[in-house]
């Protein structure tokens, strides 16, 4: 019986760990957003005491995974057959635990997309972080954000 519960529990436990990908709003109404930036501190801030990388070294190397992280994505996107219509504006704030795994990836398109199209994407997106892990670890969870335009495919 004891073994039963204890697997029942570790099924539970990791079906609310997993990785996942959504809109802010749909963050927002889960629950999930703003109360998630609680647990993690800002990758680089003009205020290193607000950041988790402080060293200039460090911040590069971030910023280049960073980089790293969404070429892959682009990539990603288009081996699975996603290809852009055209430039398409976001925003994305990407949650990051200090081993690297991406637990959360929020996005807002600022390019209106067809819902088709944005749901495509954010099926991909959630297989590409469940695969993938952002490039570089730190000593505590740490986010990053930015406006990014993903360009239009050459397809």
């Amino acid at each position: 019986m004891k073994r039963i519960v204890l697997f029942v529990f570790c099924i539970i436990n990791f079906s609310c760990y997993a990785q996942q990908a959504m809109r802010f709003e749909v963050a927002k109404a889960k629950g999930i957003f703003p109360a998630v930036d609680e647990q993690y501190k800002s990758a680089i801030d003009a205020d290193s005491s607000k950041a988790v990388f402080t060293n200039e070294a460090d911040v590069e190397k971030h910023i280049q995974a960073y980089k790293d992280f969404l070429f892959g994505l682009g990539e990603f996107l288009e081996k699975n057959g996603f290809y852009w219509q055209d430039n398409t504006r976001c925003f994305n704030r990407i949650y990051i635990n200090a081993d690297g795994t991406v637990d959360y990836f929020l996005y807002q398109f600022k390019t209106k997309l067809p819902e088709s199209k944005e749901h495509e994407f954010s099926a991909l997106l959630e297989k590409y972080i469940s695969e993938n892990k952002f490039g570089i670890t730190a000593q505590e969870n740490f986010a990053q954000c930015s406006p990014v335009v993903y360009p239009k495919s050459d397809r």
